[in-house]
């Protein structure tokens, strides 16, 4: 099993241990950008995936100049403005783009990847394999960095959109006048972003790599412009004016550290859509490209504050001459909504992911376009999301008061990756205790200071992430708890299959024409669906097939292995079709596979699907507390249709009810 339980009898996907090879030729739809990035595996070749992932993966990390400095700067006991102010902040941007970024997701954790693919959850689907049984803990971490991704997929496009259009404050020509409409015109971009999500976006997705990688030029160029300004910034590069700072600053330093980590926001991205784009072209166009001119800025802001002490106020847009300044803060403006679309369909993969997992109930889930699988539209989170940026915005009208909230999302899935892989290290890959110690002990330690230092700003904001983190896990733990106590209490409350099947040999039911499938989580025990078929309408089909559809802890499963089918009887068949958790099931295609691989026939529309419905009521008594039950009961009503999820044609299914209390 893969951290959730297997659902109920209702047609919900259960987990599987499956080791079986998977189809690399299979779009992957998975979290952050991905899907709506660059549209399915890249076919230009090796520049062609460095220019889609620039686009895609590094769009997030590619907008922190904007505040990142600003925020670090204005935090310091001198405001910015002492000489060891600015060689210390830059510093630690440089070293924490260096051992975060570089050193842990770029050379560390991209070994640690899922059948290619990356991210919380494919982590912890490695991590469940490597251990060999279900656990707990690993579970627990696993929800806990998909709550983080969901946070950080709300405040990403908060944050993002309104630092560039902030710049419209000190644009030329306009004075201050713009600032009165600056929160207003950053609702309306981000309103339209989430509006247009339904018709899908393929077509703009084409341009994100050319625009960012013209927006990296620009910070590159912007940076050499003004490391003139004072070159003695260079030795910033030193990583003793960090320690120095840091001391400097004593308990304030510590604060800081928050600060400081807005520059890696994103980095997480690198893990995460490594099997859209590959690990060679991601490291490439970081080493070579990303990084370089991330510094390069860095360095001329800080050169330019150095030089001129009133910049540290907003260094990034101090830094623009004025004659290119409208150009600059449109293109900062298109970066950020490249930014922000990329957590936007990042959630909408996670959220394929954790339905199929079983952390979510059925979510209805819509494809944006009929040639790339990984191009999905999630009309609920799409909805829910836009809600949370509009709420975000209302309470925190400004960038710097977002970025108090910002850093704890990022931190916190950051520090889930790094105890997830001590599982991978320890007992994947078989390395010594001593050894693993060595290897994760220095990035937990620094995921635990950035964690630590964006913890102390819970009153300037850091609530808001905790808070929507912790509803999230609250809806997963329920929606798993609730489903194993319904499924521990069907079981019990069931006949096995076989002895069923051994009472109808003793008297034979009438027997109708056609072939009946049945739905069902367990295999081993009779369908509640068949046993209401048996009891009302007292018949059994000619043909019966047991249906089970499982979750892998893979991403993707072969074609060749799709189906598996196993007789029990001259009546009865088992059948079970495997999906990866970064797949969409189809059943009437599935079944079309057991014609050519099994030579079981199947006509789709001489079949009838039999669900097992069953009506929950809450109980005081047992299970879960009451509030939990209504809340599991209100998650079960408002989950997706069965027929839909599975494409199972309306008119050949019958549902079968029942009552059950939790």
């Amino acid at each position: 099993m893969v951290g959730a339980p297997p659902q109920g009898e209702d047609g919900k996907p259960a987990a599987a241990n499956s080791a079986k090879p998977q189809d690399k030729s299979v779009a992957p739809a998975h979290p952050h950008p991905s899907a709506a990035g660059a549209g399915g595996h890249v076919k230009a070749g090796k520049w062609g995936l460095i220019i889609g992932a620039i686009g895609v993966v590094f769009g997030d990390i590619g907008t922190s100049p904007l505040y990142a400095m600003r925020e670090a700067l204005s935090h310091s006991r001198s405001g910015g403005t002492a000489e060891l102010a600015v060689l210390g902040t830059v510093s630690l941007v440089f070293w924490a783009l260096i051992l975060v970024v570089t050193v842990k997701y770029v050379f560390f954790l991209m070994r640690a990847d899922n059948k290619g693919e990356g991210g919380t959850l494919a982590l912890m689907a490695l991590a469940q394999r490597a251990i060999g049984k279900r656990s707990t803990l690993v579970f627990f971490l696993g929800v806990c960095g998909a709550a983080m991704f969901y946070a950080d997929g709300v405040l990403t496009p908060a944050v993002s959109v309104l630092s560039a259009v902030e710049g419209l404050g000190d644009a030329p020509g306009v004075g201050g006048r713009m600032t009165p409409f600056i929160l207003p015109i950053a609702i309306g971009i981000l309103i339209t972003l989430f509006m247009v999500q339904a018709r899908g976006t393929a077509s703009m997705a084409r341009a994100f790599g050319p625009i960012t990688t013209v927006w990296f030029l620009v910070l590159a160029s912007l940076g050499v412009l003004h490391i003139f300004d004072d070159p003695s910034i260079l030795r910033a590069l030193s990583p003793h004016y960090g320690a120095l700072f840091l001391i400097d600053n004593g308990v304030l330093g510590f604060i800081l550290l928050g600060s400081v980590f807005l520059a890696v926001t994103g980095a997480e991205a690198l893990y995460t859509d490594m099997g859209h784009f590959g690990k060679s072209p991601i490291r490439t166009g970081w080493l070579s490209f990303v990084l370089p001119c991330l510094m390069l800025n860095y360095l001329g802001q800080g050169a330019l504050v150095l030089s001129d002490p009133t910049a540290r106020v907003n260094p990034f847009w101090e830094m623009i001459p004025e004659m290119i300044y409208w150009p600059v803060l449109i293109l900062a403006t298109m970066a950020t909504i490249i930014a922000s679309q990329a957590v936007i369909t990042g959630a909408f993969s996670l959220t394929q992911q954790a339905v199929q997992l079983g952390l979510f109930p059925r979510i209805k889930i819509m494809q944006t376009s009929e040639s790339q699988a990984g191009q999905i539209f999630v009309p609920s989170v799409n909805m829910l999301m836009l809600v949370g940026v509009l709420l975000l915005l209302m309470l925190f009208p400004t960038s710097s008061q977002l970025a108090g909230a910002y850093g704890v999302a990022v931190t916190g899935a950051m520090l889930v990756d790094s105890l997830l892989a001590w599982f991978i290290v320890r007992r994947m890959w078989k390395w010594s205790l001593p050894l693993s110690i060595a290897a994760i002990t220095p990035f937990l330690i620094i995921d635990l200071a950035f964690f630590g230092s964006n913890l102390l700003k819970i009153p300037q904001g850091a609530w808001a992430p905790l808070a929507m983190g912790g509803l999230i896990v609250l809806v997963m733990w329920t929606w798993t708890r609730g489903t194993r106590i319904l499924t521990a209490k069907t079981r019990k409350d069931s006949l096995p299959l076989a002895d069923l099947i051994e009472m109808l040999r003793a008297r034979p039911p009438h027997r109708a024409p056609g072939t009946a499938i049945f739905l069902t989580s367990d295999p081993e025990i009779a369908p509640v669906a068949l046993m209401h078929n048996l009891k009302h309408n007292k018949v059994l089909h000619e043909k019966n097939v047991i249906l089970t559809v499982r979750t892998t802890d893979r991403p993707r499963v072969a074609e060749a292995d799709r189906v598996r089918i196993e007789p029990i009887s001259d009546d009865f068949k088992k059948l079970v079709i495997s999906y990866g958790f970064m797949e969409q099931p189809n059943l009437p295609k599935a079944l079309n596979l057991c014609r050519k691989q099994q030579g079981l026939k199947f006509d789709i529309m001489s079949t009838s699907f039999f669900l097992g419905r069953r009506s929950v009521v809450p109980s005081s008594s047992q299970g879960m507390p009451l509030w939990q039950d209504r809340l599991y009961i209100f998650l079960m009503r408002n989950a997706a249709n069965p027929t839909d999820f599975f494409h199972i044609p309306p008119g050949r299914v019958v549902e079968l009810g029942t009552q059950v209390s939790v």
